[in-house]
């Protein structure tokens, strides 16, 4: 008897089984290629030179915060731009093979014309501006683009060091900017002292590696040194946020991915396996060795797994393509960063659907093919239950470890509290898969209850899913994988927004909120003083939103949402309602106020010193004079405008909160919004964990959604001699038809109940260490969720029930 004859003719006679079992590789192939060439993406991506590109070394910050040592050593990106001492440039210039080395200063002001960028002058020797007329800007002089102004105009320029009137030395063409000399540039820029990066110019012959390390050795250590494509990273720093972005999609999310579609694929496989357990007794009660069956799954998986993994990565790629789309229209990923595929990602998706089928394939043949043939008979007509002793004692240490890992992820916040959400789903879905006929069982026994007083269908629709624990489980599983992925990653960020919105709408007392005109940096330096001279304001504040890094769990560093205020903590009071837990609120040099939970998490009470990296990641340790309640809708730390403005690209008010005035006498100051019209914008952090959590969702529950429909289609298409039977004895296809569908609703309740239940075991104990609340669950979108399962259920076993049924005799 030849395996391979076997296999052929499985695939030719059975087709249901292959199709179902094709669908469910192929669903994982495109997940695991998807996340593979995101990976890859991340780790490869690059930006051109841009302003760098005439200079061959270019020296700038580390962009990164680093913290613990050894093992535990790691890093965060920090929040805005790194810079340099502006000292570092005479050093720079002291390599042999330097002929020049050019600080380079950029930030933002305001012309007559609208915002603009300001450079120093000296960064044209390896930027290639050229004058059109006129001269290099002088003391108290600017260089401007032609279309802006001629020369000998006098111009008003906003800086973050103040308002300041110029004439204009020279005007260029080109880019729309705005040059200072040198020292004028550092003065005014809001960071003195501090340059974005020093670019160094060869002598001729001095080849750019050997330049590189000589600048590297004068600098010794106090800079990065960049070379050609590297030299992107100090044009858009962004880049190395965007790659760990990538790294996290594809590696995070794509590992706990990679398992959701192998648990599921190899569910799949084992109930296609399971359904032929009458053919493998027949097979072994006519002398078929158990080596030879085991071969004859083999290579039917042989025979389907390899072009699954193939078609698999067509639809992977694409949606790698539409993925990183979506990054980049959000600003995660610069526009130039190209998606990366190679043979890598393809390669490892084909090795991990291959390994997935022959591995479960075997597994689930491996008592089919060990019994005995009398047994294999006696057992493929009536399933017996029984206590696995490996699967069930693995069951209960899964439950067990979800639960801990749910209590452990109380103390996590942001991405890594998703990230830890997955990882206890995961746990929980573990426990689900190793226990599945047990916990089948029990719930046919108790949502098959009801059904048991009810008409004929609805009680044969009970007995069937009693004794049939194994073929309810393949049902249920991915049910529960759909409930329970997607009610954790959008009742996460809905119950984050319920509370941030809740303490927005209790913590805003400002009459009036004023923000930057559309394009511009910010508000003018001198916007609070004017506000405070309007008719009827009683109070006024500016605020610089940011954000820095504090101390997180395990010793990490974790962003979180900074106010810069420029004003009194009385009038701070005046427009918020910080909820002041302990200590009273005060704004001095080197004093911060900070939410409570941040503050437990960081170990810190009032009194103590919080060890925190400002945006710029420059160390601080300011002292706590207060904790508050309302961090997620306000900002998670307070502190003097002074202790932040010298520490961020842009350093204007963001806001300005007034009590009292009218939006008449504040509209000169920018767009004025009122307390009802106005709510906080989102960090760029958070509002990209939102969407990603979504988008995370989708992409999981719609996976497990597909999966739970090609698990029922195979369950009914493999009962058609049973619903043949049914038709024989005088059940009418209407009976048949309720009985299907009285089982599919059983499947579907029994699955959102289970996918609900996991998805409270691990947002309760989250929600209350992230928000000190209890989840929030919307019902229209929880009713959708269960109404989409529902639907789903019941259209996946009625339409192949309609086929089987359309004929009069026994099919098979």
């Amino acid at each position: 008897m030849r395996p391979n004859g076997l296999a052929r003719a499985a695939l030719r006679f059975r087709p249901a089984a292959f199709v179902g079992t094709f669908v469910a590789l192929v669903m994982a192939a495109a997940i695991v290629s998807a996340c593979g060439i995101l990976l890859e993406t991340g780790v490869r991506a690059e930006v051109p030179p841009g302003r760098y590109a005439g200079a061959p070394v270019v020296a700038a910050a580390d962009q990164r915060a680093h913290y613990g040592t050894g093992d535990s050593a790691d890093s965060e990106p920090v929040p805005d731009r790194a810079r340099l001492d502006a000292g570092l440039v005479a050093e720079a210039a002291t390599a042999p093979g330097a002929r020049t080395a050019v600080p380079d200063v950029s930030f933002p002001v305001t012309g007559p014309h609208g915002p603009l960028t300001a450079h120093n002058w000296s960064a044209t020797a390896f930027t290639g501006e050229r004058l059109t007329a006129g001269r290099a800007p002088g003391s108290g002089e600017v260089v401007l683009n032609k279309d802006h102004a001629k020369v000998g105009d006098r111009v008003t320029l906003t800086t973050p060091d103040g308002t300041h009137p110029y004439r204009v030395s020279g005007t260029t063409t080109g880019v729309a900017g705005v040059w200072f000399t040198d020292t004028e540039a550092v003065r005014v820029s809001g960071h003195p002292g501090r340059i974005d990066a020093i670019a160094v110019l060869p002598k001729p012959g001095v080849a750019t590696g050997t330049l590189a390390a000589q600048v590297a050795h004068a600098l010794g250590g106090r800079a990065e040194i960049h070379t050609g494509d590297d030299r992107g990273t100090v044009a858009d720093p962004a880049l190395g946020e965007a790659k760990e972005v990538l790294i996290g999609i594809g590696g995070s999310f794509g590992g706990i991915a990679t398992l959701v579609a192998m648990f599921t694929a190899a569910g799949t496989i084992a109930l296609a396996v399971g359904q032929r357990a009458r053919e493998f007794a027949l097979l072994r009660a006519i002398g078929t060795t158990p080596r030879q069956i085991r071969r004859t799954i083999a290579t039917e998986t042989l025979l389907a797994a390899p072009l699954a993994a193939a078609l698999g990565c067509l639809p992977g790629t694409a949606l790698a393509a539409w993925w990183l789309d979506q990054l980049r229209d959000r600003g995660a990923v610069p526009e130039q960063v190209d998606l990366a595929v190679s043979w890598i990602p393809l390669v490892s998706a084909t090795g991990a659907v291959l390994l997935t089928a022959l591995l479960s394939g075997y597994v689930a043949a491996h008592r089919s093919s060990r019994i005995k043939p009398g047994q294999a008979l006696s057992e493929a007509s009536v399933e017996r239950l029984r206590v696995g002793w490996i699967r069930t004692p693995l069951g209960l240490a899964a439950v067990a470890g979800g639960f801990v890992c749910a209590a452990l992820s109380a103390s996590l916040t942001g991405e890594d509290a998703a990230n830890a959400a997955l990882g206890v789903v995961v746990l929980f879905m573990l426990a689900v898969g190793l226990l599945g006929p047990l916990v089948a069982r029990a719930c046919a026994a108790l949502f098959g209850l009801p059904l048991r007083g009810a008409s004929a269908s609805a009680a044969l629709a009970a007995a069937n899913s009693r004794t049939n624990a194994r073929r309810l489980a393949s049902a249920i599983t991915p049910i529960v994988l759909a409930m329970a992925f997607s009610s954790v990653l959008v009742f996460l960020h809905t119950s984050e927004d319920h509370v941030t919105a809740q303490q927005q709408r209790d913590g805003i007392t400002a009459d009036h909120i004023v923000t930057a005109p559309d394009g511009g940096p910010g508000l003018a330096p001198d916007a609070v003083r004017r506000a405070a001279g309007t008719p009827e304001v009683t109070a006024a504040v500016g605020l610089l939103k940011t954000s820095v890094l504090v101390p997180g769990a395990g010793g990490t560093l974790e962003a979180a949402t900074a106010q810069g205020v420029t004003g009194s903590a009385r009038d701070l009071a005046a427009v918020q309602d910080l909820d002041v837990k302990a200590g009273r609120l005060s704004l001095g040099q080197g004093e911060i106020a900070v939410d409570a939970s941040l503050a437990d998490t960081a170990d810190v009470r009032v009194g103590d010193r919080l060890h925190l990296r400002l945006p710029d990641g420059t160390k601080a340790a300011p002292r706590v004079v207060a904790t508050y309640g309302r961090g997620l809708g306000l900002a998670q730390v307070t502190l003097s405008r002074a202790d932040l403005a010298r520490h961020v690209t842009s350093a204007y008010d963001t806001e300005l909160w007034t009590k009292g005035g009218t939006a008449a006498a504040l509209k000169a100051l920018g767009t004025v919004q009122d307390r009802a019209g106005y709510t906080t914008a989102q960090s760029v952090d958070r509002e990209l964990n939102a969407w990603a959590n979504n988008l995370m969702a989708a992409v999981l529950g719609g996976f497990a959604a597909v999966a739970a429909v090609n698990t029922l289609v195979m369950t009914v298409l493999d009962r058609r001699r049973e619903l043949g039977t049914l038709r024989l004895i005088g059940s009418t296809r209407r009976q048949v038809l309720r009985m299907i569908r009285w089982e599919a609703l059983l499947v579907a309740l029994a699955g959102i109940a289970l996918g609900t239940a996991i998805a409270l075991a691990t947002l309760v104990p989250m929600m209350n260490g992230l928000t000190g609340q209890g989840p929030y669950i919307p019902p229209l979108t929880y009713g959708a969720f269960a109404g989409g399962i529902l639907a789903l259920g019941l259209t996946a076993v009625t339409l192949p029930a309609r086929a089987a049924l359309r004929g009069e005799t026994l099919d098979e």
